[in-house]
């Protein structure tokens, strides 16, 4: 199954890195959202660690919502969803390998949003850097775990394409307050606070969303068919 899931997130990369509207779109959001907020700084003063880290993961919440509804658009737009769920491979590749390509995307969107938000923001990691990682990858796996599962509610109708980010926001709360309290420890000067409870969160998160998108994604794709 792993190796049919690879070869899932290996076709969406290359159709999305060709067409890139999905990754693109992200990045210039995220940068557009970056940007606005920056001009919220006082002349002379600097936006608060956490209030930087709120804006880092709001905006790679939209550009979530951007990369999903892309890769999820490629069977769509050819027709080629009946073909997937017709092969006798499972259709949990489907999930693993678009939540896999979805990831990749994400981190390079945020590859681009991280030295935005310390240049336009005026921060610096002051925090630990290996926090800072393990947040951040951490936080993406839960984010693309619901990014997955919901991504497959928003095709097959055009009047569902907003659904997912109207679903979305509100099951990524508990993730994302995680990841701006951590993002706002690794950018304050002052030493980290209590992290454990919420990188315990962030685990917590992944691993019920992990399971409930193994068990419940299957009935989301195949759903109208």
């Amino acid at each position: 199954m792993l190796k049919r899931a690879a070869a899932v997130a290996a076709k969406d990369l290359r159709l999305s890195v060709s067409g890139g509207q999905g990754l693109v779109q992200a990045m210039l959001l995220g940068l557009l959202l970056i940007f606005l907020f920056s001009l919220s700084r006082p002349l002379g003063g600097q936006i608060s660690g956490q209030a930087a880290g709120a804006i880092f993961w709001l905006a790679s919440a939209f550009g979530l919502v951007l990369v999903f509804n892309d890769l999820f658009a490629i069977e769509e737009a050819n027709g080629a969803r009946i073909g997937i769920l017709s092969s006798p491979a499972p259709v949990h590749c489907v999930w693993i390998g678009k939540g896999a390509a979805g990831l990749a995307l994400l981190l390079v969107s945020q590859l681009v949003f991280l030295p935005a938000t310390v240049a336009f923001l005026g921060q610096t990691v002051n925090g630990p850097v290996w926090l800072l990682a393990v947040t951040l990858l951490g936080a993406d796996v839960g984010l693309v775990v619901i990014g997955a599962l919901l991504g497959a509610l928003s095709q097959g109708q055009a009047a569902r394409e907003s659904l997912l980010s109207v679903i979305v926001f509100p099951l990524l709360l508990p993730v994302l307050l995680a990841g701006i309290t951590l993002f706002g420890f690794c950018f304050s000067v002052e030493e980290p606070g209590d992290y454990r409870n919420w990188l315990g969160l962030i685990f917590a998160f992944d691993c019920l969303f992990a399971g409930a998108g193994l068990f419940l994604f299957p009935f989301v794709y195949s759903g109208e068919e």
